[in-house]
């Protein structure tokens, strides 16, 4: 099993910056794909960033230049750093990591969530 802690969340003024945290730990032969989706009220969940196991990037078009996705493999840890947030980025923002945990070669793992509220 893998269990993966999300930090970083919060409140923060139009313009504002977070960064957000998710460590995986427990059995992890090897790490894939990792990723960050969000969800808004009454809305369905997307996909934010991706970052591949040789780090190439995709973002959608919405954060391009705001927000950067990074990992660092030695912690088992992806990052999302959001620069100048705007009120339509508040969400939950969830982590997923795609993990060979030594039962299947490629499961999907997911965080718990951390709110993201972007307001004056």
């Amino acid at each position: 099993q893998v269990q993966l802690v999300e930090s970083g969340g919060g409140l923060v003024q139009p313009g504002g910056s977070l960064r957000l945290s998710c460590a995986a730990s427990g059995t992890i032969l090897y790490i894939y794909a990792m990723g960050w989706y969000r969800q808004a009220p009454g809305k369905q969940r997307e996909l934010v960033a991706t970052i591949t196991s040789n780090s190439n990037t995709n973002y959608i078009d919405s954060v391009k230049g705001r927000f950067t996705i990074s990992r660092d493999n030695a912690k088992n840890t992806v990052y999302l750093q959001m620069n100048s947030l705007k009120p339509e980025d508040t969400a939950v923002y969830y982590c997923n990591v795609q993990v060979n945990d030594g039962i299947i070669y490629i499961n999907d793992y997911w965080g718990q969530g951390t709110q993201v509220t972007v307001s004056s």
